[in-house]
Formats: structure tokens, C-alpha cells, sequence
């Protein structure tokens, strides 16, 4: 960032007026540039075309758009887009975007590297380096909006927060996020089709519930053993599945909206009968629903996917109890964009 310049994203709308009024102009401009920065997204100061040169120049001359760069973009042969994102810090992450015939989802990052411990994922693998900002955050979506606009001609219509890092771990920002993205004076999403996934956080959890958030939360399961969940997921240790239960209990007993599972079945790791019923008992605490997530393979051999004979009976254990479950597909292998790979590769 240049010397002495602030970061112009990081002020509220009452900043920005309270600068104009500071610099005997009219407390409008203000309006004006933050619709600006969020609305339209604008990358520099010069693509503010009704505000005049001179304004421009002095906001040029205070501060800095920090806006991220699609340093490299993959298309997969399914439609999947993988964005290589550079931060203003020469950082990088990862976000995708997920095309199905009835939508487009953009999954993004909330940390450069990850914050966990996860043995399966690429990312965990990466030390966690720092988090991003909600401007960060907000930028992926809109760059995956304009993608979906431009190869599948409609708007993005969802959002999850899968990509890099423990969301959990950078609340405030992510929650600053969503705000925007929500926002009449930002994207105006619904929170509805944002899900925010995390391995299990409980004290985060609670705060969620406590903060009456409006998106859906996902919880990567992969097992409802504790032994089997810390030897695959260490941070288990810390934040045992009794206390991730109890966490669940007080979102569900608050928000009265149901969880969703989210669920790898790995060869020799969690595919016996012993840890489907532990499963389905798991379930049974909070009105739920599962997802069985494909496995993708990170290069070492120590995970592999479970045979179709586990995946079955995980499948219709579940439906015999009355759990909803679906089985998640894998998209943009091709080009290591699909759940736990992205490990900034390109």
C-alpha cells in the first residue's frame, strides 16, 4: 500500500461523509463514492465519471482502492472457474465458481492459508498467513458474479464459504462481508443463498446465534466419533464433539434453522457400520441435512474413497431414518478446484 495513504474500503459511509463535509464540500459526495466502491466496484478513482477531477485527484491523493487482481483463471472442461486471486499484498488465494443447470454458486476464501489442521485438505497444508479483509472477501464474489454473467448469462445466485481458511476464525471480517454482499448499497443478495461452512467452531457457533445472522450454516463433519475425527481433523482435540453438539443445539434452538452436514466417506477412516450409526445418532440431535461429499485425492494415498457398497449404506441408513441426503458430485477436478484441493497450485 502506498505510504500514508488509508485504505478508502475500510471507512463506513459516515466516514466518507463526515471526510467531505472536512474538506467544505457537500456531505452527498460521500453517498457518491461509497456506491462507488461497493455498488459498482470501482477499481480506481478515475471510474468515479460524476464526481470531477479535482475530487478525484484529492481522493487519489488520501487513499487507496486495495482491490484484488484475477491473477489467472481456469475453465474446466464442466464448467467449473477457478480464480487465482492476487491481494494488494501480493498474497494469493483461491475461489471457484460452480455452475449446475439451475445455478451459479461462487465459493470463496476467508483466509490466505488456513488457520486448521484438516489431514485430507490441500489448503491446511498452507500455514495460515493472515485474514481478509471484507473487501477481499467481497471482491472474489463480485468477480465470480461478472464470470457467471459473462460464460453462463445470469447473475451469481449463490454463495458459499468453502474456499480457503476457517471463516470461523475471521468472523468479524466475514460477517462485514456478508453485510455487504447483502446490502441494498452492495450486492443485494439474500442471505438465504449464503452458507458459511465451518469445521466446528462451538463457542463461534453460539456467537452466530447470538448475532441472529440470517445466512445457513454447513458443518464439515466427516465423523461422529471422537477418536476417528481427531486422528483425520487434530483441532477435534480442542473442540470435541460434545461441545460442537451443544453449539448445534443452542444455533438451532435460536435461529430454528436446520445444519448442514458436510460429510467425506474415506476407505478404512470412517466406513463401517460403527461409524454410520454414530453418524446418524449425531443427526438426530438438530433437524439436519447431509451432504456425501466425493473425495479428491490431494496426491499422498494416505485418503481414498470409500467403496460404493459404504457410500450406499451410509446413504440409505440415513434415508431409513428419516435424514435428508444427497450425494455431492465433485466439479473442476480437471484443474484442482474441487473441495479440499485448492492449494494455490497455479
Amino acid at each position: 500500500m502506498a505510504s500514508g495513504k488509508k485504505d478508502i474500503r475500510a471507512l463506513t459511509k459516515e466516514q466518507l461523509r463526515d471526510f467531505f463535509v472536512e474538506q467544505g464540500d457537500k456531505a452527498f459526495r460521500g453517498n457518491q463514492v461509497y456506491e462507488w466502491l461497493w455498488q459498482k466496484a470501482a477499481h480506481t478513482f478515475d471510474d468515479m465519471t460524476n464526481i470531477s477531477k479535482e475530487t478525484r485527484q484529492m481522493l487519489e491523493d488520501n487513499f487507496v482502492i486495495n482491490h484484488i487482481k484475477v491473477d489467472n483463471m481456469q475453465r474446466s472442461k464442466d464448467g467449473t472457474i477457478k480464480n487465482a486471486v492476487r491481494l494488494h499484498d501480493g498474497l494469493i488465494v483461491e475461489s471457484v465458481l460452480i455452475p449446475t443447470a439451475t445455478r451459479t454458486t461462487a465459493c470463496v476464501s476467508s483466509q490466505v492459508g488456513c488457520s486448521l489442521d484438516c489431514k485430507f485438505c490441500a489448503t491446511a497444508r498452507l500455514k495460515r498467513m493472515r485474514n481478509l479483509n471484507p473487501d477481499e472477501i467481497y471482491d472474489q464474489v463480485v468477480a465470480i458474479d461478472n464470470e457467471s454473467r459473462l460464460y453462463h448469462n445470469r447473475p451469481l445466485s449463490n454463495i458459499v464459504f468453502m474456499g480457503m481458511g476457517e471463516p470461523l476464525m475471521n468472523y468479524n471480517n466475514v460477517l462485514k462481508a456478508i453485510d455487504k454482499i447483502t446490502s441494498d448499497e452492495g450486492l443485494g443478495m439474500s442471505p438465504k443463498r449464503i452458507t458459511v461452512s465451518t469445521s466446528g467452531v462451538p463457542k463461534m457457533i453460539k456467537k452466530m446465534a447470538d448475532d441472529a445472522v440470517k445466512f445457513n450454516l454447513a458443518v464439515s463433519l466427516h465423523s461422529a466419533i471422537d477418536e476417528v475425527r481427531t486422528s483425520i481433523m487434530p483441532f477435534n482435540e480442542t473442540f470435541p464433539l460434545e461441545d460442537l453438539r451443544e453449539a448445534l443445539e443452542y444455533w438451532y434452538a435460536k435461529t430454528k434453522r436446520k445444519i448442514s452436514y458436510e460429510y467425506v466417506v474415506w476407505k478404512g477412516i470412517n466406513d463401517t457400520q460403527k461409524d454410520i450409526d454414530a453418524f446418524v445418532k449425531f443427526c438426530k440431535y438438530v433437524p439436519c441435512k447431509v451432504n456425501i461429499i466425493e473425495y479428491n485425492p490431494i496426491d499422498d494415498g494416505e485418503f481414498q474413497q470409500a467403496t460404493n457398497d459404504a457410500l450406499e449404506q451410509y446413504i440409505s441408513t440415513l434415508e431409513k431414518n428419516r435424514i435428508v441426503v444427497n450425494v455431492r458430485r465433485s466439479r473442476g477436478k480437471d484443474i484442482d478446484a474441487a473441495c479440499g484441493q485448492l492449494a494455490n497450485k497455479s
